[in-house]
């Protein structure tokens, strides 16, 4: 028989039981056959196997079955049959186990909910009879979840985070956080956008103040954002979204390119990333110091050095302060690493400080091999410029930052057919890929360029990769990766010495590879290709990718070991030249005619094919 069946046909076995049941008056020691019979019917039982087991004629219970319609009862009815007959049982039990205090527990609950059943299923039944608490769901308007919301103790743990994650030079940014206007002059690579991106949020939250990101290009200024969302979710389990993020105390993140137009309208705090870098500075710097006219905003430029022809300098050294003032009123601001190194608010009230990579070694920063970087990575003038704070004089340069600067561009504004973040970002529009090999201790350089679709049209730079400390076959798996993820039509590389392991490995998979053997007449077919590309205004590459422009910086005329020819070269610590991104990218651009394929079209779309 069953658990239910048991329970149903069990009867007293101990005089005792028979007593403590008589006692607890519920029912008689005898139980009501016809009940037996159904809920063994219910359970299943045929009738003759009924009638066997309780000893009584079958006719008996079959006519039981018809009077009683036992076929066509509801199952509520059953259920709650069952449930009356066990509730009883364990009532009836004078001794009771914690076992049978638990289950008379559950089958309450469940009588309550076929109570709730029967309600819901009279004509005015409806759903709040299963389920109360929807009245209470319903009773008032519905409110919208608060979007970028925290409570203070995620705010505060925040706050923690941040203080406790600084080097010593970052601390002196934050402790000098209430200046109105500071400037730093910073190496690579020491966190300057990873810390003002924390300490941007951390004052949105604790002033409600706004909070405005400014660099070269959008695609850049979003380097913020990812931080900033980064950290929130680290370091305190907030989930920050929005393009601005608006916090529930009103402060909104801007997130803006360096496009006038669109950085006007807004007011607030602002971050200029890279400012030594951007096209138009003085322009820009207008309508960035609208935005934070009034006196509670606060004011921040920070950037690598490029060149002392560039705009900003002048803003720098204070030369700009000057000009504006007669010859009495002017001031001598002094911009040394000696007198700067610990931050100091000069004359003209802007407070100024330098961070080399020392500096930031001093300061706590254990993430560098500064021995390795200065003998095997960078040449003596890329240590001097990225690393030391050093400007570049590019006035003897073959690509002067002016003429650079009109090929920098918002790509993230201009280029919609480039989906940055896809498995095929470019889908299947041909790409051309220069390469551009290591020599003893410097790096590579990989570029993916889209072509011009028409004569005279515009080269691209969609993509940049530099490699340190790869083997050949590492560098080799990069760029089979790219022929995955663009329609590779073209791939040009300098076999020269190192470079022609590279060669054989990409031939493997690319028999149709572009073998580049340098000299001196193909340096300089190169370099001047490239001079009229850009002279033209043919070329654009991301503004962010300074690293692009510095690599072209650093390409200067010479002449050759015997003094008969002109070559070109970056100086760096081998015999031969290197600027391995911009000669990558030169690859690319011979590819095309001299004459940019205008004196031939058909021959021009013909490397399409």
């Amino acid at each position: 028989m069953t658990d239910l069946d048991d329970v149903i046909t069990a009867e007293p076995s101990t005089e005792n039981e028979i007593d403590a049941l008589a006692d607890g008056a519920a029912f008689a020691p005898t139980y009501d056959i016809k009940k037996q019979a159904q809920a063994l019917y219910w359970q299943g039982w045929r009738i003759s196997s009924i009638a066997r087991h309780l000893d009584i004629a079958r006719t008996t219970v079959q006519s039981w079955c018809d009077r009683e319609k036992w076929d066509k009862t509801p199952l509520i009815e059953k259920l709650e049959s069952c449930l009356e007959t066990r509730l009883i049982q364990l009532i009836a039990k004078t001794e009771k186990t914690g076992g049978d205090y638990k289950e008379i527990d559950l089958l309450m609950r469940q009588v309550v909910q076929t109570s709730r059943v029967r309600k819901y299923e009279t004509p005015d039944g409806n759903e709040v009879d299963l389920n109360p608490k929807l009245a209470n769901r319903n009773a008032g308007p519905k409110k919208k979840p608060t979007r970028n919301d925290y409570s203070e103790e995620q705010r505060d743990k925040l706050f923690e985070a941040f203080k406790d994650s600084l080097f010593d030079y970052q601390k002196v940014w934050l402790r000098n956080g209430h200046e109105r206007t500071r400037v730093i002059l910073k190496s690579r690579q020491i966190g300057a956008t990873w810390y003002f991106a924390r300490e941007a949020l951390a004052d949105a939250m604790e002033t409600g103040r706004n909070q405005i990101f400014l660099s070269a290009s959008k695609a850049q200024a979003h380097v913020f954002k990812q931080y900033i969302i980064q950290f929130a979710k680290e370091s305190a389990g907030i989930e920050l979204a929005g393009d601005p993020i608006v916090l529930p105390n009103g402060a909104h993140l801007y997130f803006l390119g360096t496009n006038a137009r669109t950085a006007q309208g807004y007011h607030g705090n602002f971050y200029f990333d890279e400012f030594f870098w951007t096209h138009s500075f003085q322009e820009l710097n207008k309508v960035a110091s609208g935005m934070a006219l009034h006196k509670q905003w606060r004011k921040t430029y920070f950037s690598t050095p490029s060149s002392i022809t560039h705009q900003a300098y002048p803003f720098w050294t204070g030369e700009l302060f000057n000009k504006r003032r007669a010859k009495k009123d002017q001031v001598s601001i002094d911009i040394s690493h000696r007198r700067l190194a610990s931050g100091f608010t000069g004359e003209d009230k802007m407070w100024r400080q330098i961070v080399t990579i020392l500096d930031a070694e001093r300061g706590g920063c254990n993430l560098f091999d500064i021995e390795e970087l200065r003998t095997y990575e960078y040449s003596p003038d890329q240590f001097e410029n990225l690393l030391m704070c050093q400007f570049i004089d590019d006035t003897l340069s073959v690509f002067p930052l002016t003429a650079l600067q009109k090929c920098m561009v918002d790509s993230w504004e201009l280029w919609t057919d480039f989906k940055h973040f896809t498995t095929r970002p470019f889908g299947d529009a041909p790409v051309w890929v220069g390469y551009d090999p290591a020599f003893t201790g410097d790096s590579a350089g990989l570029v993916v360029v889209a072509p011009p679709l028409t004569p005279g049209g515009k080269f691209r730079v969609l993509e940049r990769i530099q490699f340190r400390g790869m083997d050949f076959a590492a560098q080799a798996e990069q760029i089979r990766q790219t022929t995955i993820r663009f329609h590779v039509g073209y791939i040009g590389i300098d076999a020269t010495g190192m470079g022609e392991g590279v060669y054989q490995l990409v031939k493997n998979f690319y028999p149709n590879v572009t073998k580049i053997n340098y000299d001196p007449a193909v340096k300089s077919r190169m370099v001047l290709k490239a001079q009229d590309v850009i002279s033209k205004g043919r070329l654009e590459f991301d503004a962010g990718a300074t690293d692009l422009a510095q690599s072209f910086m650093t390409i200067k005329k010479t002449l050759t070991a015997s003094g008969q020819h002109v070559t070109y070269k970056a100086d760096r610590s081998e015999e031969t030249g290197h600027a391995d991104l911009a000669w990558a990218l030169m690859h690319v651009l011979d590819h095309e005619p001299l004459d940019g394929g205008i004196s031939n079209s058909s021959s021009f779309m013909e490397v399409y094919s």
